[in-house]
């Protein structure tokens, strides 16, 4: 088996050159790179050889050598039809194929060298460089820091060690030449791998090569339209797509093109669970999560080279935790399969401590799933639990590639760094990783020592070949050595090691790392010294002769500013909080460094300057528009602006690049909302916002809620991703009850949501009396006008419940059911629960309600004292409600609780209840200040009618 790419490119091989060049492609399939790199026209193009077409071509009129290598190869591809070939070789179809084939070769050996290893067996210097340069140590390190130079992209600059970058710089060279990207068709598909490992290299996402990227997906997806879609071509694409979605953050896209080619391929998996012990002492099995899965190839050849090689997997040896989960359930047979959520038959049989080894492209699809989800939401420590399973399925089922096992290996050490009983593991998992790539991509050509490892170096053969490990790389994007090195000493940085983490960051002069590293240890003025010795030159006297460490590095800025300058002046800007870094940031980078721009603005949001927070966001989107967070960002300004249109527009951007931020859906509809009719003639932006599109002539809609639906159906949208928060439910209340008529439905879900989250601490607070009485009277008015259904029955301990009806009825009903617990001194919300018992046909749980509606109000300190009169006549009128509420309710028949049917009346006594409570008020009064006030004689002669 081969890469995909290479078997398209062997298929579409016209009839004449097939047999030219099928050894150069068996080469690049076997990975022997060198003997593709050393042909007599490669050799040529590389400066070593000459001839009539590029014998006055010379490096030294070049000031970079990927300019030099693209000059010499339009001459070798130009027009040759002034003179007849002499031989197939000399045509101008075998000449590109050539150099394709070399691009590819390049490409693959760059890989080898930083990602996947084994050594490249010859050095790139030597093969590609001229040898004046290559036997200069110091030629040799100007070309290469040139080459990183040109690698700078939207002022994201390449990491300046990185090894080989002139194999890299080679492919990008000969895939970005015309003749060959117009008449070989896989070059497009190459040209995506090369622009995504330079994005990669980047310290951050460029957006010029995001566009790029992009653009080729989509050239690539309708040239191979045509092929059958369950093959490993149309697979391999889709995964490598995901891959790139990862990457940028495109999670959802990723996780669809995942199904994708689950679904092409036929592979079936699932999460599940079954019971099962994790611990050792556990003595009740427990659900465990387990990942079922079983590729659709009967038989799974082995991928590794000889054997089943493969790296090294830790053991956890933890006192408590088990090396795997001990299962006591096995799946149900198939035969027990009741519903369509039950397992299907293939994963039914399997035994979860012993399932079939994957397919490496099946292997690939469960990893990058783990990847999308821990993307989407790292912190989550339950999406950490459900994406180990899919892990520890690849390492538990074993690989058949070695690439593929080494990111499974990886990424559980990821997952595991977050537990105490497994970040050990996952620190020295990923520790064994670093040194198994530095030793396995250090070339030996040279006379450096062979890097010590953590663990021992594996033999040759029990190591995998170059082509195997190649096989799946641009499907997996596995990290390059400096990059595991960087995030080891991230991880290192989490659990405290900062001296560790420094030793790692200065070793690989990743001084923004170190720089931030020692920042956030409170050692800001040697970060502060760091940065600036990188962009300024010493106060006084040349770098040689000044102590680094004493030094303040104020003298003139550094003339060329080093590629990663921009992130610098950004990271200096942040210490010594200075808008001019920011602005010496976004000048270096000829006004393409986004992230100054977002500096920038956020300085001016929180010194209240929204004007220049605007204009610095709307610069930073005309770079980077496919930037959530800075839409987001953009809108919340807007608003603070008043320009809440063009809030609107941003926000809509936001949802639209991701439509999983609640927060973006609910300011939404806040800038939705004031788009009312009174400010329809809001003033048009400045040209420092035009980063949105021109806004048209203030128009009225014609529906004139419309903004007023729009605004809720965005938090509906947001209170369903954000179901927990309370702010979004309560906007959702406020929304829905804003409406004309009002969206009942939504009250009653909002009102009821509200009070499952705030029920507890708030109590009845967290319920809007307002609304739920406008409500209540809806209701009423509904089931006034409406007749019962036929099949409404009588409830087991009453008669028909007019509201025991399908829909906003019923769920009327359950809110009050839920509200009843929290009334505590709320008198109004006892009177709902009155009035709703008597629609009910309740009347002793009427009176109830009514009777608690009294002592709310009578129970309040001081009433008889008080000076107010308005809380005495409060006091006086509930008094009165209640006894209308006992003379209309007392003499009625029970209709509930154990005396209904029985011709038991609600309250026999009715009248000296009546006569009681007004007594009690009245003596209460007589000790304060109310005898022989209105509301005295009001009772009085309420008093007096209870007599007859």
């Amino acid at each position: 088996m081969s890469d995909p790419l290479l078997q398209y490119f062997r298929k579409a091989l016209p009839e004449e050159l097939a047999g030219l060049l099928g050894s150069q492609v068996n080469r690049v399939e076997t990975a022997q790179f060198r003997d593709i790199l050393e042909e007599p026209l490669v050799r040529v193009l590389l400066g070593h050889e000459h001839n009539s077409e590029t014998q006055n071509v010379q490096l030294k009129d070049f000031s970079c050598w990927s300019d030099y290598i693209f000059h010499r190869l339009g001459l070798l591809l130009g027009n040759r039809q002034e003179n007849a070939p002499a031989t197939s070789e000399d045509t101008p179809a075998y000449r590109q194929h050539l150099f394709f084939l070399v691009a590819l070769a390049s490409l693959g050996a760059f890989l080898q060298s930083n990602v996947t290893g084994p050594p490249l067996p010859f050095s790139s210097a030597k093969v590609l460089l001229p040898e004046a340069i290559n036997s200069d140590s110091a030629s040799l390190a100007a070309v290469r820091l040139a080459l990183a130079l040109s690698l700078t992209v939207d002022g994201e600059a390449a990491y300046k060690l990185t090894p080989n970058l002139e194999l890299l710089c080679l492919a990008d060279t000969i895939l970005t030449s015309p003749p060959i990207s117009k008449h070989i068709k896989p070059a497009k598909w190459a040209r995506i791998r090369v622009n995504f490992i330079h994005q990669r290299l980047l310290s951050a996402n460029a957006p010029t090569l995001q566009q790029s990227v992009y653009d080729g997906l989509k050239d690539v997806e309708a040239l191979i339209s045509d092929s059958d879609p369950e093959s490993d071509l149309v697979v391999s694409f889709l995964l490598e797509r995901a891959t790139i979605h990862t990457h940028h953050g495109f999670d959802k896209l990723a996780r669809e093109d995942l199904e994708k080619a689950a679904k092409l391929r036929h592979f079936e998996f699932a999460l599940t669970g079954l019971l099962g012990k994790r611990t050792r002492y556990q003595q009740k099995d427990i659900s465990q999560l387990v990942v079922l899965a079983r590729s659709a190839d009967s038989s799974i050849t082995t991928l590794n080279g000889d054997g089943e090689a493969r790296p090294k997997a830790l053991d956890l040896n933890d006192d408590t935790l088990l090396e795997s989960i001990s299962f006591s359930e096995r799946p149900k047979l198939s035969t027990d399969i009741q519903d369509e959520t039950s397992l299907p038959p293939s994963l039914a049989s399997i035994d979860p401590e012993n399932q079939p080894q994957l397919h490496p492209l099946d292997s690939i699809i469960l990893l990058s799933l783990a990847s999308s989800i821990t993307n989407t939401a790292p912190e989550n420590g339950l999406t950490r639990e459900e994406t180990l399973p899919y892990a520890t399925r690849v390492l538990e089922g074993g690989s058949s590639n070695w690439q593929v096992y080494s990111q499974a290996l990886l990424i559980r050490s990821r997952i595991e760094g977050y537990k105490s009983r497994t970040i050990e593991r996952g620190l020295l998992q990923l520790q064994a990783i670093v040194d198994q790539v530095i030793a396995e991509t250090t070339s030996l050509d040279d006379n450096a020592p062979a890097p010590s490892t953590f663990l021992p170096r594996p033999k040759d053969s029990e190591s995998a070949p170059a082509d195997i490990r190649l096989l799946y790389i641009y499907a997996l994007a596995s990290p390059t050595r400096w990059g595991l090195e960087a995030e080891l000493a991230a991880k290192w940085v989490s659990l405290g090691g900062l001296r560790s983490a420094l030793e790692i960051y200065e070793r690989l002069q990743m001084w923004a790392e170190a720089a931030l590293c020692l920042a956030a240890t409170e050692r800001e003025d040697k970060a502060r010294r760091m940065v600036r010795r990188q962009l300024f030159h010493p106060t006084a006297g040349p770098d040689a002769v000044v102590d680094p460490d004493s030094e303040a590095w104020t003298g003139p800025p550094r003339e060329p500013a080093p590629a990663e300058a921009p992130r610098l002046y950004c990271i200096l800007g942040d210490m010594d909080k200075d808008p001019e870094m920011y602005e010496t940031a976004w000048r270096v980078s000829n006004q393409r460094y986004a992230r100054a721009q977002r500096s920038l603005a956020r300085y001016w949001y929180e010194k209240r300057d929204h004007a220049k927070a605007s204009l610095a966001y709307s610069r930073a989107l005309k770079v980077q528009q496919l930037d959530h967070s800075t839409w987001f960002a953009y809108g919340c300004v807007l608003l603070e602006l008043g320009k809440f249109k063009r809030a609107a527009e941003a926000f809509s951007r936001a949802v639209q690049l991701d439509d999983g931020d609640a927060e973006s859906w609910s300011n939404l509809a806040a800038a939705l909302l004031h788009q009312g009719p009174q400010n329809t003639a809001e003033t048009k932006d400045e040209p420092l916002n035009d980063t949105l599109d021109e806004e048209s002539a203030p128009t009225t809609p014609t529906n004139p809620q419309k903004y007023k639906i729009d605004a809720l159906k965005a938090l509906k949208h947001a209170s369903r991703l954000k179901h927990d928060s309370y702010r979004i439910w309560d906007n959702v209340l406020t929304v829905a009850a804003s409406l004309d008529p009002p969206s009942w439905s939504d009250i009653v879900t909002a009102q009821r949501r509200i009070i499952d989250l705030r029920g507890a601490t708030d109590g009845e607070k967290c319920i809007d009396v307002r609304i739920v009485a406008a409500t209540l009277n809806h209701v009423a008015s509904l089931v006034a006008d409406t007749p019962p259904p036929a099949e409404t029955e009588a409830d087991a301990d009453g008669p028909a419940d007019p509201l025991n009806r399908p829909g906003l009825p019923r769920m009327l009903v359950q809110m009050f059911t839920a509200i009843t617990p929290l009334i505590t001194a709320s008198a109004p919300l006892w009177h709902l629960v009155a009035r709703l018992a008597r629609l009910r046909n309740r009347p002793g749980a009427a009176l109830v309600a009514e009777e608690k509606a009294w002592r709310a109000v009578v129970n309040q300190p001081g009433w008889e004292h008080a000076v107010d009169e308005g809380t005495w006549k409060g006091v006086v009128n509930e008094t009165l409600r209640l006894v209308e509420a006992y003379r209309g309710l007392g003499p009625l028949e029970r209709t509930e609780g154990l005396g209904a049917g029985a011709g038991e009346l609600v309250c026999k006594e009715w009248r000296f209840k009546a006569r009681s409570a007004v007594r009690s008020v009245l003596g209460r009064a007589k000790v304060g200040v109310w005898e022989g006030s209105e509301g005295w004689e009001g009772l009085q002669e309420g008093m007096e009618a209870l007599k007859g």
